[in-house]
């Protein structure tokens, strides 16, 4: 039985057709998956001088397993689950902190990643004159080890508006919201936020996607020894989409916008859509 839904599900993966992805981007659309369809995402990511405040850690990060999992559940609502599988830093300089980091080997530290759960509501659909509406929720779950120096250990939460709009081949996403990021530092504190991203998506081929963005989040206080942890960064983002053998793959450079972001870097992934189950089916 196991090896025939092993095959089974590697039939799905092969077989059925793919459709729009947003891999690399971190922007979200407004479009959500027809129900019962599932897309799997999966990637790493390399990251140049990373700085992590709270650990006094700093140096090149690689994040394996950089997955996401959608799920249409309805005409218009999807759900998703999110994070990194994996995180390996190797570190270039430690300095003194709120945390001390008990490194996992000489001059490097790995640990798991966050993972966040959402759902993702598209509120008005797009016509000729007005762009697609959606609203995005979600919770961020605290799966990381601080004393590992890379993730904080915190509950945060988010939400955010989206806004999608076709003009040709030329597709264009925004986003705009607000996250409550708990303050690892300080017992009862916490910082909120402000997240935005302004993406696109440029067909330049059937088979090949110009992709770029800018995103991330702004403090909305200021910084503080408190505060450790909340920093404001952001990315942009600059890259391809390919069709190819029944995937997407997708590569991307990083460049970062903010003091505590990452210098540079790069991700690289693939992506595909399958039928889970119809629900027109179902009687």
């Amino acid at each position: 039985m196991r090896r025939f839904l092993s095959l089974a599900f590697f039939f799905c993966l092969i077989c059925l057709p793919l459709s729009a992805q947003n891999r690399p981007l971190r922007t979200v659309d407004a479009e959500t998956l027809p129900a019962g369809t599932v897309r799997v995402q999966a990637g790493f990511d390399f990251l140049q001088d990373v700085d992590f405040p709270l650990s006094g850690l700093s140096g090149d990060l690689t994040s394996v397993g950089v997955v996401q999992i959608r799920m249409g559940v309805g005409k218009m609502v999807e759900v998703q689950l999110e994070g990194a599988v994996h995180h390996f830093l190797d570190v270039k300089k430690q300095v003194g902190s709120f945390v001390t980091p008990v490194l996992t080997g000489p001059g490097s530290t790995h640990d798991v990643g966050d993972f966040s759960i959402a759902t993702k509501i598209r509120l008005i659909s797009e016509t000729k004159k007005r762009p697609a509406v959606g609203f995005r929720f979600g919770y961020q779950m605290p799966n990381s080890d601080q004393a590992r120096g890379i993730g904080s250990n915190t509950s945060n939460l988010f939400a955010e508006f989206i806004l999608q709009k076709h003009f040709g081949k030329l597709n264009l996403m925004g986003n705009a919201g607000v996250a409550i990021r708990q303050a690892p530092a300080v017992n009862f504190t916490q910082n909120d936020v402000l997240t935005f991203g302004v993406g696109f998506s440029y067909a330049a081929h059937p088979r090949v996607n110009v992709v770029g963005e800018v995103a991330g989040y702004q403090s909305t206080r200021k910084m503080s020894p408190g505060l450790l942890g909340t920093e404001s960064r952001s990315q942009g983002r600059f890259g391809l989409q390919i069709l190819a053998g029944g995937f997407q793959w997708d590569v991307a450079g990083i460049a970062g916008l903010t003091k505590s972001s990452p210098r540079s870097g790069f991700t690289f992934g693939i992506s595909r859509d399958f039928r889970l189950f119809d629900y027109g089916a179902v009687k």
